[in-house]
Protein backbone atom coordinates (compact mmCIF):
# COMPACT_ATOMS: atom_id res chain seq x y z
CA UNK A 1 0.00 0.00 0.00
CA UNK A 2 1.50 3.07 -1.11
CA UNK A 3 1.72 5.77 1.86
CA UNK A 4 -1.41 7.46 2.89
CA UNK A 5 -3.55 6.27 -0.14
CA UNK A 6 -6.15 6.65 2.09
CA UNK A 7 -5.92 9.47 4.31
CA UNK A 8 -6.95 12.92 2.68
CA UNK A 9 -5.63 16.33 4.30
CA UNK A 10 -8.50 15.49 6.89
CA UNK A 11 -8.86 11.64 7.59
CA UNK A 12 -10.50 9.13 5.49
CA UNK A 13 -13.01 9.99 3.80
CA UNK A 14 -16.45 8.75 1.26
CA UNK A 15 -19.02 7.26 0.65
CA UNK A 16 -20.48 5.44 3.46
CA UNK A 17 -20.85 1.55 3.36
CA UNK A 18 -18.76 1.86 0.18
CA UNK A 19 -14.86 1.05 -0.07
CA UNK A 20 -13.22 2.81 1.55
CA UNK A 21 -15.33 3.49 4.12
CA UNK A 22 -16.84 0.02 5.23
CA UNK A 23 -17.34 -1.82 8.18
CA UNK A 24 -15.19 -4.27 7.22
CA UNK A 25 -12.00 -1.47 6.47
CA UNK A 26 -12.86 0.57 10.07
CA UNK A 27 -12.39 -3.09 12.00
CA UNK A 28 -9.28 -3.27 10.84
CA UNK A 29 -8.95 0.52 10.94
CA UNK A 30 -9.86 0.28 14.83
CA UNK A 31 -7.15 -2.69 14.74
CA UNK A 32 -4.53 -0.71 13.67
CA UNK A 33 -4.68 2.16 15.85
CA UNK A 34 -5.18 0.18 18.94
CA UNK A 35 -1.97 -1.64 18.17
CA UNK A 36 -0.28 1.68 17.27
CA UNK A 37 -1.97 3.41 20.48
CA UNK A 38 -0.65 0.47 22.79
CA UNK A 39 3.02 0.03 21.43
CA UNK A 40 3.15 4.13 22.39
CA UNK A 41 1.53 3.98 25.86
CA UNK A 42 3.28 0.29 26.84
CA UNK A 43 -0.57 -0.72 27.91
CA UNK A 44 -3.90 -1.33 27.10
CA UNK A 45 -4.55 1.63 25.31
CA UNK A 46 -7.81 3.71 25.99
CA UNK A 47 -9.38 5.84 23.25
CA UNK A 48 -11.86 8.35 23.09
CA UNK A 49 -14.51 8.27 19.80
CA UNK A 50 -16.44 10.81 18.73
CA UNK A 51 -18.74 11.59 15.92
CA UNK A 52 -21.85 13.71 14.10
CA UNK A 53 -25.72 13.32 13.63
CA UNK A 54 -25.20 10.88 10.30
CA UNK A 55 -27.43 7.98 9.99
CA UNK A 56 -23.87 5.83 9.47
CA UNK A 57 -22.12 6.68 12.03
CA UNK A 58 -24.24 4.06 14.54
CA UNK A 59 -22.47 1.51 11.58
CA UNK A 60 -19.01 2.85 11.68
CA UNK A 61 -18.65 3.58 15.49
CA UNK A 62 -19.71 -0.10 16.46
CA UNK A 63 -17.24 -1.06 13.58
CA UNK A 64 -14.25 1.02 15.32
CA UNK A 65 -15.30 -0.09 18.67
CA UNK A 66 -15.10 -3.46 17.83
CA UNK A 67 -11.65 -3.20 16.15
CA UNK A 68 -10.13 -1.68 19.33
CA UNK A 69 -11.85 -3.96 21.53
CA UNK A 70 -10.48 -6.57 20.06
CA UNK A 71 -6.68 -5.61 20.24
CA UNK A 72 -7.17 -4.84 24.03
CA UNK A 73 -8.20 -1.22 23.92
CA UNK A 74 -10.69 0.52 26.08
CA UNK A 75 -13.19 2.90 24.54
CA UNK A 76 -14.78 6.11 25.63
CA UNK A 77 -17.91 6.64 23.57
CA UNK A 78 -19.13 10.57 23.63
CA UNK A 79 -21.78 10.39 21.29
CA UNK A 80 -22.39 13.30 18.57
CA UNK A 81 -19.75 15.97 19.46
CA UNK A 82 -18.06 18.51 17.61
CA UNK A 83 -14.09 17.53 16.22
CA UNK A 84 -12.68 19.95 18.63
CA UNK A 85 -14.60 18.49 21.48
CA UNK A 86 -12.98 14.94 20.98
CA UNK A 87 -9.36 16.28 20.60
CA UNK A 88 -10.01 18.34 24.08
CA UNK A 89 -11.43 15.24 25.74
CA UNK A 90 -8.35 13.08 24.13
CA UNK A 91 -5.61 15.73 25.87
CA UNK A 92 -7.64 16.46 29.00
CA UNK A 93 -8.53 12.65 29.98
CA UNK A 94 -4.95 11.78 29.45
CA UNK A 95 -6.21 9.11 26.83
CA UNK A 96 -4.08 7.74 24.12
CA UNK A 97 -5.91 8.33 21.04
CA UNK A 98 -9.19 10.32 20.19
CA UNK A 99 -10.83 9.59 16.95
CA UNK A 100 -14.20 11.39 15.17
CA UNK A 101 -16.43 9.87 12.70
CA UNK A 102 -17.96 12.58 10.43
CA UNK A 103 -17.30 13.50 6.78
CA UNK A 104 -17.60 17.49 8.11
CA UNK A 105 -19.02 19.65 5.64
CA UNK A 106 -20.03 16.71 3.01
CA UNK A 107 -23.60 15.70 2.66
CA UNK A 108 -25.20 12.82 5.13
CA UNK A 109 -24.45 9.87 2.87
CA UNK A 110 -20.37 10.07 3.12
CA UNK A 111 -18.70 9.55 6.47
CA UNK A 112 -14.85 9.64 7.32
CA UNK A 113 -12.85 9.16 10.42
CA UNK A 114 -10.02 11.36 11.45
CA UNK A 115 -7.64 10.32 14.49
CA UNK A 116 -6.16 12.45 17.51
CA UNK A 117 -2.98 12.12 18.95
CA UNK A 118 -2.83 11.78 23.10
CA UNK A 119 -1.91 15.42 22.81
CA UNK A 120 -5.44 16.43 21.15
CA UNK A 121 -3.61 17.19 17.64
CA UNK A 122 -4.49 15.26 14.91
CA UNK A 123 -1.57 12.68 13.62
CA UNK A 124 1.20 13.81 11.55
CA UNK A 125 1.37 12.79 7.62
CA UNK A 126 4.12 9.77 8.66
CA UNK A 127 1.45 8.02 11.73
CA UNK A 128 -1.16 7.92 9.14
CA UNK A 129 1.21 6.38 7.00
CA UNK A 130 2.38 3.43 9.26
CA UNK A 131 -1.62 2.73 10.15
CA UNK A 132 -2.46 2.78 6.39
CA UNK A 133 0.34 0.25 6.03
CA UNK A 134 -0.73 -2.03 8.63
CA UNK A 135 -3.91 -2.32 7.27
CA UNK A 136 -2.58 -4.45 4.89
CA UNK A 137 -0.38 -6.43 7.12
CA UNK A 138 -0.93 -10.11 7.91
CA UNK A 139 0.90 -9.35 11.70
CA UNK A 140 -2.93 -7.00 12.60
CA UNK A 141 -4.37 -10.37 12.81
CA UNK A 142 -1.74 -12.86 14.82
CA UNK A 143 -2.08 -10.33 17.79
CA UNK A 144 -5.92 -10.99 19.08
CA UNK A 145 -6.52 -10.51 22.69
CA UNK A 146 -8.38 -13.16 24.52
CA UNK A 147 -10.02 -13.89 27.41
CA UNK A 148 -9.72 -11.13 30.34
CA UNK A 149 -7.49 -9.02 27.78
CA UNK A 150 -10.44 -8.48 25.50
CA UNK A 151 -11.10 -4.34 25.88
CA UNK A 152 -14.52 -2.96 26.85
CA UNK A 153 -16.26 0.15 26.15
CA UNK A 154 -18.01 2.65 27.96
CA UNK A 155 -19.82 5.86 27.59
CA UNK A 156 -18.74 9.63 28.73
CA UNK A 157 -21.77 10.47 30.19
CA UNK A 158 -20.74 14.28 30.84
CA UNK A 159 -19.00 14.97 27.48
CA UNK A 160 -21.27 17.64 26.35
CA UNK A 161 -20.74 19.04 29.67
CA UNK A 162 -17.02 19.08 29.60
CA UNK A 163 -17.32 20.97 26.13
CA UNK A 164 -19.33 23.57 27.54
CA UNK A 165 -16.86 24.24 29.83
CA UNK A 166 -14.02 24.10 27.91
CA UNK A 167 -15.38 26.49 25.39
CA UNK A 168 -16.68 29.03 27.84
CA UNK A 169 -13.24 29.55 29.71
CA UNK A 170 -12.24 30.50 26.32
CA UNK A 171 -14.29 33.71 26.58
CA UNK A 172 -12.30 36.25 29.03
CA UNK A 173 -14.19 35.33 32.57
CA UNK A 174 -14.51 39.55 32.80
CA UNK A 175 -16.56 39.67 29.83
CA UNK A 176 -21.00 38.22 29.44
CA UNK A 177 -22.89 38.08 26.19
CA UNK A 178 -25.54 40.06 28.20
CA UNK A 179 -27.76 42.24 25.81
CA UNK A 180 -26.79 40.47 22.53
CA UNK A 181 -28.91 38.57 20.26
CA UNK A 182 -27.11 35.65 18.40
CA UNK A 183 -28.50 33.51 16.32
CA UNK A 184 -26.56 29.75 15.89
CA UNK A 185 -27.07 27.46 12.92
CA UNK A 186 -25.44 24.04 14.03
CA UNK A 187 -26.11 22.04 10.65
CA UNK A 188 -28.36 19.59 12.22
CA UNK A 189 -25.06 18.14 12.96
CA UNK A 190 -22.72 17.42 16.09
CA UNK A 191 -22.85 20.89 17.97
CA UNK A 192 -26.84 20.70 17.87
CA UNK A 193 -26.66 20.23 21.41
CA UNK A 194 -23.98 22.13 22.89
CA UNK A 195 -23.05 25.31 20.86
CA UNK A 196 -26.59 26.93 21.57
CA UNK A 197 -25.82 26.06 25.27
CA UNK A 198 -22.38 27.67 25.23
CA UNK A 199 -23.79 31.30 23.84
CA UNK A 200 -26.96 30.77 26.28
CA UNK A 201 -24.71 30.55 29.79
CA UNK A 202 -22.42 33.31 28.75
CA UNK A 203 -25.32 35.46 28.87
CA UNK A 204 -26.79 36.07 24.89
CA UNK A 205 -30.15 35.69 23.83
CA UNK A 206 -30.00 32.83 21.56
CA UNK A 207 -31.92 31.17 18.82
CA UNK A 208 -31.14 28.28 17.38
CA UNK A 209 -31.97 26.43 14.34
CA UNK A 210 -30.41 23.85 12.56
CA UNK A 211 -30.73 21.39 15.80
CA UNK A 212 -33.47 18.61 14.66
CA UNK A 213 -30.80 15.93 13.30
CA UNK A 214 -33.09 13.14 12.04
CA UNK A 215 -29.22 11.31 10.68
CA UNK A 216 -29.99 12.44 7.19
CA UNK A 217 -30.31 16.38 7.38
CA UNK A 218 -26.83 17.30 8.26
CA UNK A 219 -25.13 20.08 6.50
CA UNK A 220 -28.98 19.83 4.07
CA UNK A 221 -29.71 23.40 2.83
CA UNK A 222 -28.18 24.61 6.24
CA UNK A 223 -24.79 25.35 7.82
CA UNK A 224 -21.93 26.83 7.17
CA UNK A 225 -21.75 25.70 3.61
CA UNK A 226 -25.53 26.78 3.13
CA UNK A 227 -25.67 30.17 5.33
CA UNK A 228 -28.43 31.93 3.75
CA UNK A 229 -31.09 30.64 6.48
CA UNK A 230 -28.70 31.85 9.50
CA UNK A 231 -28.32 34.91 7.41
CA UNK A 232 -32.62 35.42 7.04
CA UNK A 233 -32.84 34.72 10.70
CA UNK A 234 -30.50 37.20 11.86
CA UNK A 235 -32.39 39.78 10.08
CA UNK A 236 -35.98 38.55 11.22
CA UNK A 237 -34.71 38.65 14.26
CA UNK A 238 -32.47 41.93 14.47
CA UNK A 239 -29.43 39.94 15.98
CA UNK A 240 -25.92 41.34 16.54
CA UNK A 241 -24.22 37.75 15.13
CA UNK A 242 -25.11 34.78 13.22
CA UNK A 243 -23.04 31.97 13.31
CA UNK A 244 -23.14 29.01 10.97
CA UNK A 245 -21.24 25.53 11.63
CA UNK A 246 -20.40 22.93 9.45
CA UNK A 247 -21.20 19.06 10.34
CA UNK A 248 -18.59 18.30 12.93
CA UNK A 249 -18.47 22.01 14.14
CA UNK A 250 -14.51 22.81 13.36
CA UNK A 251 -15.33 25.70 11.21
CA UNK A 252 -17.93 28.65 11.13
CA UNK A 253 -19.16 31.36 9.03
CA UNK A 254 -20.02 34.32 10.45
CA UNK A 255 -22.52 36.83 9.08
CA UNK A 256 -23.01 40.78 10.92
CA UNK A 257 -26.09 42.67 12.04
CA UNK A 258 -26.74 43.85 8.66
CA UNK A 259 -26.77 40.17 7.08
CA UNK A 260 -23.07 40.39 5.98
CA UNK A 261 -21.14 37.25 5.41
CA UNK A 262 -17.44 37.85 7.68
CA UNK A 263 -15.54 35.09 6.08
CA UNK A 264 -12.25 33.33 7.84
CA UNK A 265 -9.86 35.98 6.01
CA UNK A 266 -12.07 38.98 7.57
CA UNK A 267 -12.15 36.94 11.46
CA UNK A 268 -8.27 36.26 11.42
CA UNK A 269 -7.98 40.38 10.43
CA UNK A 270 -10.34 40.97 12.96
CA UNK A 271 -8.53 38.94 16.19
CA UNK A 272 -5.15 38.97 14.66
CA UNK A 273 -4.93 43.24 14.54
CA UNK A 274 -6.29 42.86 18.31
CA UNK A 275 -3.79 40.12 19.34
CA UNK A 276 -0.52 42.42 17.56
CA UNK A 277 -1.65 45.55 19.82
CA UNK A 278 -1.78 43.52 22.73
CA UNK A 279 1.55 41.39 22.41
CA UNK A 280 -0.38 38.02 22.25
CA UNK A 281 0.44 37.52 18.28
CA UNK A 282 3.88 35.70 18.59
CA UNK A 283 6.00 36.41 15.59
CA UNK A 284 3.71 39.31 14.44
CA UNK A 285 2.90 36.05 12.70
CA UNK A 286 -0.75 34.78 11.06
CA UNK A 287 -0.70 31.77 9.41
CA UNK A 288 -2.83 31.22 6.45
CA UNK A 289 -3.34 29.03 3.55
CA UNK A 290 -1.97 29.99 0.04
CA UNK A 291 -6.01 30.72 -0.63
CA UNK A 292 -6.07 33.39 1.68
CA UNK A 293 -6.92 37.16 -0.05
CA UNK A 294 -4.12 39.67 -0.16
CA UNK A 295 -6.10 41.79 1.84
CA UNK A 296 -5.87 40.00 4.95
CA UNK A 297 -1.53 40.64 4.62
CA UNK A 298 -2.31 44.65 3.88
CA UNK A 299 -4.52 44.64 7.37
CA UNK A 300 -1.50 43.54 9.29
CA UNK A 301 1.35 45.31 7.56
CA UNK A 302 0.72 48.72 8.94
CA UNK A 303 0.86 46.95 12.34
CA UNK A 304 3.82 45.14 11.85
CA UNK A 305 1.97 41.85 10.95
CA UNK A 306 2.42 39.25 8.73
CA UNK A 307 1.10 36.26 6.53
CA UNK A 308 2.43 33.04 6.42
CA UNK A 309 1.23 30.25 3.75
CA UNK A 310 0.77 27.06 4.00
CA UNK A 311 -0.44 24.58 1.48
CA UNK A 312 -4.54 24.27 1.77
CA UNK A 313 -5.96 22.25 4.76
CA UNK A 314 -5.64 23.46 8.50
CA UNK A 315 -3.36 20.63 9.49
CA UNK A 316 -1.54 22.11 7.55
CA UNK A 317 -1.96 25.44 9.32
CA UNK A 318 -1.65 24.06 12.56
CA UNK A 319 1.93 22.00 11.55
CA UNK A 320 3.07 25.42 11.11
CA UNK A 321 1.93 27.03 14.25
CA UNK A 322 3.22 24.25 16.40
CA UNK A 323 6.91 24.26 14.26
CA UNK A 324 7.17 28.00 14.45
CA UNK A 325 5.59 28.85 18.01
CA UNK A 326 3.13 31.23 15.97
CA UNK A 327 -0.56 31.48 18.20
CA UNK A 328 -3.13 31.98 15.87
CA UNK A 329 -3.78 30.69 11.99
CA UNK A 330 -6.44 29.96 10.14
CA UNK A 331 -8.39 29.18 6.26
CA UNK A 332 -10.53 31.52 4.50
CA UNK A 333 -13.37 28.27 4.38
CA UNK A 334 -13.57 29.49 8.28
CA UNK A 335 -11.32 27.03 9.93
CA UNK A 336 -9.82 29.26 12.87
CA UNK A 337 -6.86 27.79 14.97
CA UNK A 338 -6.57 29.79 18.64
CA UNK A 339 -3.12 27.48 20.12
CA UNK A 340 -4.03 29.24 23.42
CA UNK A 341 -7.45 27.80 23.39
CA UNK A 342 -7.74 24.61 21.26
CA UNK A 343 -5.38 22.22 19.19
CA UNK A 344 -7.49 22.15 16.10
CA UNK A 345 -10.47 24.20 14.02
CA UNK A 346 -13.21 25.06 16.78
CA UNK A 347 -16.22 27.34 15.19
CA UNK A 348 -17.45 27.84 18.25
CA UNK A 349 -13.99 29.24 20.34
CA UNK A 350 -13.58 30.99 17.41
CA UNK A 351 -16.88 32.91 17.20
CA UNK A 352 -16.34 33.75 21.07
CA UNK A 353 -12.76 35.61 20.24
CA UNK A 354 -15.18 37.74 17.84
CA UNK A 355 -17.23 38.03 19.93
CA UNK A 356 -14.98 39.13 23.09
CA UNK A 357 -13.59 41.98 20.58
CA UNK A 358 -17.22 43.33 20.15
CA UNK A 359 -18.40 43.37 23.80
CA UNK A 360 -14.78 45.18 24.59
CA UNK A 361 -14.91 47.83 22.08
CA UNK A 362 -18.25 48.01 21.88
CA UNK A 363 -18.67 47.99 18.25
CA UNK A 364 -20.90 46.39 16.09
CA UNK A 365 -19.47 43.53 13.48
CA UNK A 366 -20.48 45.73 10.31
CA UNK A 367 -17.91 47.83 11.63
CA UNK A 368 -14.89 45.89 12.76
CA UNK A 369 -14.64 43.95 9.78
CA UNK A 370 -13.93 47.06 8.14
CA UNK A 371 -10.47 46.26 9.39
CA UNK A 372 -9.74 44.54 5.93
CA UNK A 373 -10.61 45.55 2.14
CA UNK A 374 -10.37 42.75 0.43
CA UNK A 375 -8.24 42.43 -3.07
CA UNK A 376 -10.55 41.15 -6.17
CA UNK A 377 -10.31 37.45 -6.53
CA UNK A 378 -11.50 35.07 -9.01
CA UNK A 379 -10.88 31.00 -9.04
CA UNK A 380 -12.12 28.93 -11.59
CA UNK A 381 -11.64 24.94 -11.79
CA UNK A 382 -10.57 23.35 -15.29
CA UNK A 383 -11.42 19.79 -15.67
CA UNK A 384 -9.13 17.83 -18.05
CA UNK A 385 -8.46 14.47 -19.20
CA UNK A 386 -5.17 13.98 -16.42
CA UNK A 387 -2.89 15.23 -14.14
CA UNK A 388 0.30 16.52 -15.14
CA UNK A 389 2.94 18.31 -13.52
CA UNK A 390 2.31 22.26 -14.05
CA UNK A 391 6.23 22.83 -15.08
CA UNK A 392 5.72 19.74 -17.71
CA UNK A 393 2.67 22.78 -18.93
CA UNK A 394 4.27 25.28 -20.95
CA UNK A 395 1.76 27.34 -22.45
CA UNK A 396 0.30 27.67 -19.13
CA UNK A 397 3.81 28.12 -17.61
CA UNK A 398 4.61 30.90 -19.83
CA UNK A 399 1.15 32.53 -19.26
CA UNK A 400 1.51 32.02 -15.29
CA UNK A 401 5.15 34.43 -15.88
CA UNK A 402 3.36 36.68 -17.96
CA UNK A 403 0.43 37.08 -15.34
CA UNK A 404 2.32 37.79 -12.40
CA UNK A 405 5.06 40.15 -14.05
CA UNK A 406 1.90 42.22 -15.24
CA UNK A 407 0.14 42.36 -12.00
CA UNK A 408 3.72 43.06 -10.03
CA UNK A 409 3.08 43.22 -6.76
CA UNK A 410 -0.26 44.10 -6.93
CA UNK A 411 -1.35 41.04 -7.03
CA UNK A 412 -0.61 37.08 -7.12
CA UNK A 413 -1.60 34.03 -9.70
CA UNK A 414 -2.21 30.31 -7.47
CA UNK A 415 -2.31 27.66 -9.51
CA UNK A 416 -2.80 24.11 -8.32
CA UNK A 417 -3.98 20.28 -9.32
CA UNK A 418 -7.07 19.23 -7.18
CA UNK A 419 -5.84 16.82 -4.34
CA UNK A 420 -8.51 13.75 -5.94
CA UNK A 421 -9.30 14.67 -9.48
CA UNK A 422 -7.97 15.49 -12.73
CA UNK A 423 -8.98 19.33 -12.06
CA UNK A 424 -6.65 22.13 -12.20
CA UNK A 425 -7.27 25.29 -9.95
CA UNK A 426 -6.72 28.75 -10.92
CA UNK A 427 -6.92 31.49 -8.31
CA UNK A 428 -5.78 35.14 -9.27
CA UNK A 429 -5.99 38.27 -7.32
CA UNK A 430 -6.09 41.75 -8.67
CA UNK A 431 -6.85 45.52 -8.30
CA UNK A 432 -9.09 44.98 -11.83
CA UNK A 433 -11.73 42.11 -11.85
CA UNK A 434 -12.64 43.07 -15.46
CA UNK A 435 -8.95 42.17 -16.01
CA UNK A 436 -8.50 38.95 -13.70
CA UNK A 437 -11.72 37.80 -16.02
CA UNK A 438 -9.63 38.06 -19.22
CA UNK A 439 -6.42 36.78 -17.29
CA UNK A 440 -8.01 33.08 -16.15
CA UNK A 441 -9.58 32.66 -19.89
CA UNK A 442 -6.18 33.26 -21.08
CA UNK A 443 -4.56 30.69 -18.59
CA UNK A 444 -7.38 27.84 -19.18
CA UNK A 445 -6.97 28.30 -22.72
CA UNK A 446 -3.15 27.64 -22.22
CA UNK A 447 -3.44 24.47 -19.98
CA UNK A 448 -6.10 23.14 -22.54
CA UNK A 449 -3.94 23.45 -25.34
CA UNK A 450 -1.27 21.81 -23.44
CA UNK A 451 -3.49 18.89 -22.94
CA UNK A 452 -4.46 19.00 -26.37
CA UNK A 453 -8.24 20.41 -25.47
CA UNK A 454 -10.06 21.85 -28.11
CA UNK A 455 -12.91 24.19 -27.05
Amino acid sequence: MNPRRLFGTDGIRGKANVPPMTPELVVRLGRAIALVARRDAGRAPRIVIGKDTRLSGYMLETALEAGICAMGGRVLLTGPMPTPAVANLTQSMRADAGVVISASHNPYDDNGIKIFGPDGFKLADEAEAEIERLLDDAALDQRPCTGERVGRAERIDDASGRYIVYAKNAFPKELTLNGLKVVIDAAHGAAYRVAPLVFSELGADVTAIGVTPNGKNINKACGAMHPASMVREVLKRGAHIGIALDGDADRVIIADERGQIVDGDAVMALCATRMLKAGKLSGGTVVATVMSNMGLDRALSPLGGRVERTAVGDRYVVECMRKNGYAFGGEQSGHLVFLEHATTGDGVVGTLQVLAVMVAEERPLSELAHVMEKVPQLLENVVLPKRRPIDEMPELSREIRRVEAELGGEGRVLVRWSGTEPKLRLMVEGPDLSRLEAVVRTMADAARSDMGVVE
